[in-house]
């Protein structure tokens, strides 16, 4: 078995096919972006988010790969993306060659990552999870009338900036956003999101760390 690189997934012409494809997708259902600067953007977090807290090489090599494969269900169908792009996953990284273990954790970490049927499982399924669900920032939102917005547009375009911190010796995940609060108030956000920030915090539980999330400089959790 072939012991596959993220820098070998991220050049597969096939799996950039399918994320353009699904991007494409969302665009005309009005969902906001889920491109490949999107895609790169989460299995870099997911990386960072391993190697900070002492991972090994490998555990973060294959978050990075999931990150970056997350979200080819789309290309079929938003509903049960998560699931489907499993599948398609498992077929191209068997192709691919890689270790049927590594396999295994890729796509259990996509088939996991929606927050509607998916939890934390693992490492790798937990730094998706967090890298993903933070990836809130204006630049996302495709809509450009501010009175056309729906609740997600208008929660990532007051997103001024977000950054996700990890701190190992405090055991903290914590995710910093500056909200426009005339567009989108703190109790607005936290009420669109409460999902996902739940999400999260079963993923940072499941890598022994605390998820702790400030907006404008105030705690929320």
């Amino acid at each position: 078995m072939t012991e596959i690189s993220y820098k070998e997934i991220r050049k597969s012409e096939e799996i950039n096919t399918y994320i353009e494809q699904g991007d494409a997708v969302l665009g005309e259902l009005g969902y906001t972006e889920h491109s490949r600067k999107h895609a790169a953007r989460t299995a870099e977090t997911a990386g960072k988010i391993l190697k900070e807290l002492g991972y090994d090489k490998k555990t973060v090599e294959l978050a990075k790969i999931a990150g970056y494969m997350h979200d080819m269900g789309n290309s079929i169908n938003r509903e049960d993306h998560a699931h489907t792009g499993a599948l398609m996953a498992f077929r191209i990284l068997r192709e691919m060659g890689m270790d049927p273990a590594d396999t295994a954790m890729v796509i259990s970490a996509i088939g996991q990552h929606d927050e509607k049927t998916g939890a934390a499982v693992n490492p790798v399924s937990a730094a998706l999870i967090l890298a993903d669900k933070t990836d809130v920032r204006r630049n996302r939102v495709r809509n450009q009338v501010k009175a056309a917005f729906d609740k997600h547009d208008r929660v990532n375009y007051a997103a001024v900036s977000s950054s996700l911190k990890i701190d190992r010796e405090k055991q903290i995940i914590r995710l910093e956003i500056e909200l426009d609060e005339s567009i989108c108030s703190i109790m607005d956000y936290f009420e669109i999101f409460l999902q996902r920030m739940l999400m999260c915090r079963r993923a940072a539980e499941i890598l022994g760390v605390k998820f702790k999330m400030s907006a404008n400089g105030s705690k929320i959790c």
